[in-house]
């Protein structure tokens, strides 16, 4: 069993020797984001690096778009398949880092560590293409559009158009600045929130704001509606439960003295658990339903569906745990705990069995604390290495695992 151990420490050595071009090629991106189903020239940029490194079955181009890219690696012998995913896609934030690197798109950043990932990833991809004796199965590389729009999703859009045909399990990585540079962070079951919108639209009678007796005010239903939708979380779901209902904007009205026809509402939901996120629609709609007809208006919900929550594997998390140890060390790796954020990765674990995992790239002796999405998010560059061992590592681990028996595909967990 000593195959794996000094095979991850080969892959630990190349990709700290690689550091410097890891380094140049993650700045590349981030002078030059695409938004979502827009990385037309970044997809090409990733796809002729991998044709140059001699991965097989290079594909640009989902969604009916020319973003996104998929290829394989095929080892000397046969074996299962194992994916490694990073998205692409960057977000319409006005950078206001002052690095030679920033971002050359005006009005759009990579703000949340996707440049990151690519480079990463492509840096593992280059790794395995030399170690191609070694591998016993085959590796195949997503580069995955359109994460961050939540919908259309660009893991949907590649779903539907094969790039899991033939793949046993999944890993994906995600960098994360409220965690030291360095330690990697894994969790089995529920780590992400599921994600989904909603819009309510309370329809009352316009009128003279000074006689609101000749009016039905929708803004007097809305107001209720605000409050008692948090009791949904604070008085009906099991306090040991996560749920978060936030409404991020009210549009209605436009002037001062005049009562409006309607007002609507627009707000997110968030939980882990599929049993009650199934519930969400109905208690939102008995909620807004009463509060209308108190006060003598009519309502209309609409709730959109956009990403389950992440739920990793058990059995592949325990095995990227112990790839991480033999990268990283026992001390530089830890559980992570819930986060509310979501991930689209999670579409691909309801088809294969998947792992999701955590890079901390917080620094703040070097500024590197932003949160995500901040106009001056940044990340400590010298863990990307890391970044790279770690998917190698997982994808030699995953691959060995399988085709010795130690662990079996099986279905994943079905959610709605």
């Amino acid at each position: 069993m000593d195959y794996l151990p000094n095979k991850i420490i080969e892959i630990k050595k190349s990709a700290s020797l690689m550091s410097e071009e890891i380094i140049a090629t993650r700045r590349h991106f981030h002078r030059n984001p695409e938004m979502s189903w827009r990385e037309t020239e970044t997809s090409l940029y990733i796809a002729r690096r991998l044709e140059e490194w001699g991965l097989t079955d290079v594909r640009r181009g989902f969604g009916g778009t020319e973003s996104g890219v998929v290829a394989d690696l095929a080892g000397d012998a046969p074996g299962p398949c194992v994916a490694l995913r990073a998205d692409i896609d960057a977000l319409p934030v006005f950078e206001k880092n002052d690095a030679d690197w920033r971002s050359q798109n005006l009005g759009v950043m990579h703000a949340c560590g996707h440049d990151a990932h690519m480079s990463a990833l492509l840096a593992a991809a280059k790794i395995l293409a030399a170690m191609k004796p070694d591998i016993r199965g085959r590796i195949r590389f997503i580069f995955q559009p359109a994460e961050e729009i939540g919908a259309p999703s660009g893991a949907r859009a590649m779903i539907g158009e094969g790039v899991l045909d033939g793949v046993d399990a999944i890993g994906g990585m995600h960098v994360w600045s409220f965690v030291r540079a360095g330690l990697v962070q894994w969790k089995s079951g529920p780590v992400m929130a599921s994600s989904d919108r909603f819009d309510i639209k309370f329809t009352g009678m316009g009128g003279h704001g000074a006689m609101p007796h000749d009016a039905i005010d929708p803004f007097v239903p809305t107001a209720a509606f605000v409050h008692a939708v948090q009791t949904i979380a604070s008085r009906e779901i099991n306090p040991l439960e996560a749920v978060v209902v936030s409404i991020g904007k009210i549009a209605g009205g436009a002037v001062h003295n005049i009562i409006p026809d309607e007002v609507e509402i627009y707000g997110s939901i968030r939980a882990f658990n599929p049993e009650i996120r199934r519930t969400m629609e109905d208690r939102l709609r008995r909620v807004a339903d009463g509060i209308a007809s108190a006060h003598r208006c009519q309502c209309e919900v609409k709730v959109e569906y956009l990403v389950p929550s992440v739920t990793n594997d058990a059995p592949l998390t325990e095995v990227f745990r112990r790839a991480a140890v033999l990268a990283v060390g026992e001390g530089n790796v830890g559980e992570s705990p819930h986060l509310m954020v979501s991930e689209d990765f999670s579409f691909f674990q309801e088809k294969i069995p998947g792992t999701f995992f955590f890079l901390g790239v917080g620094n703040p002796a070097i500024g590197a604390d932003y949160p995500h999405h901040s106009p001056l998010f940044t990340i400590d560059e010298s863990v990307l290495a890391t970044g790279a061992a770690l998917y190698a590592a997982f994808g030699l681990s995953a691959l060995e695992s399988l085709k010795s028996g130690l662990l079996k595909a099986h279905e994943p967990l079905k959610q709605p």
